[in-house]
């Protein structure tokens, strides 16, 4: 092989900034398109700019609205996950009984779901008296 050691290291660095360089702009071009607040020529706008000069168009971007990326992208977790809880919460008080489930196994996925934290103490105690009554 004919290939130096140090041609080889530089290889890999231009590599490596290349697939940066891609994951850069697709998480651009990803927040661009879930931003709600922006109308639908702010977003042909800015989505122009960054494919027809990709440099310039990224970090102009990133300066004007880089901080609102990582709010956008809390907000949205924050949302993910406080949707997911209200449906735990809502599938473990369930008043119906699936079929061929007693009581002891409903208790039982219920007091699995309060140690895991994804019920309350209080939703627990709702919950069991639920199903102790039906």
């Amino acid at each position: 092989m004919d290939y130096p050691l140090l041609n080889t290291f530089w290889t890999i660095m231009w590599v490596f900034l290349w697939v940066l360089w891609f994951m850069l702009l697709f998480r651009i071009i990803g927040d661009i398109f879930r931003d709600d607040t922006m109308n639908g020529w702010g977003k042909a706008g800015w989505t122009a700019f960054v494919v027809l000069l990709p440099f310039l168009g990224c970090f102009v971007y990133l300066i004007a609205r880089g901080k609102g990326m990582g709010q956008r992208e809390l907000q949205r977790a924050r949302t993910n996950e406080r949707e997911f809880q209200e449906y735990i919460r809502a599938a473990a008080t369930a008043t119906e009984t699936p079929a061929g489930t007693g009581h002891a196994d409903q208790l039982a996925k219920l007091a699995e779901l309060k140690e895991h934290g994804d019920i309350t103490a209080e939703e627990y105690a709702r919950a069991k008296e639920k199903v102790l009554a039906g």
